[in-house]
């Protein structure tokens, strides 16, 4: 079965959620997911710089929940329930802070504050940081007024720890030195 993929349905400004309710593209939901969206992307292009076969797959696994969060959070809340999306578990928060136990297992002890760059991989995922950030103080406004599930805003949260560390995992395995912070004072 083939679809078009334009339906110019938006083409005035608006969009549908799972379930069918309309909302502007504007509306918060549409840019915590579109965020997420953008973070899937983001770790993409990371997972493409990598050459360790251990963290693209951990990479895909994640890109995969990522997609899982993105239709938990273009469900239409009315509808939520009603509706099967994919289910986010427990076990994937687990799974993450299970990595970044692993990861800090093999790192030096962090004593300063440290800066992107060095590589493109180290500087990609902490791009990706940065914008996991974003979806997670996005998802978080709209939690103030639609409800979201628990699990999605700790995700968020881990997920931006995960890729913190991982940051400095691949430094480590590319040997690039970190880029220690020095303040003028």
């Amino acid at each position: 079965m083939s679809f078009k993929i334009y339906t110019k349905t938006g083409d005035k400004g608006q969009t549908s959620l799972w379930g069918g309710a309309r909302v502007p593209k504007h509306h918060i939901r549409i840019e915590s997911y579109g965020t997420v969206d953008e973070l899937n992307s983001h770790l993409g292009l990371l997972r493409d710089h990598l050459q360790d076969e251990g963290l693209r797959t951990a990479l895909k696994t994640i890109q995969d929940r990522l997609f899982t969060v993105g239709s938990i959070l273009a469900t239409d809340p009315e509808k939520a329930g009603k509706i099967q999306t994919p289910d986010l578990l427990l076990s994937d928060i687990t799974q993450l802070e299970n990595w970044i136990d692993e990861m800090e297992a093999q790192l030096p002890e962090l004593k300063n504050f440290i800066l992107p760059g060095g590589h493109v991989a180290v500087s990609s995922c902490h791009i990706a940081r940065c914008v996991c950030r974003r979806a997670e103080r996005l998802v978080v406004a709209l939690n103030e007024n639609e409800a979201v599930d628990e699990l999605v805003l700790q995700y968020l949260n881990r997920l931006s720890d995960y890729l913190f560390v991982l940051s400095r995992r691949i430094a480590q395995i590319l040997e690039v030195p970190e880029i220690i912070w020095n303040s003028r004072q």
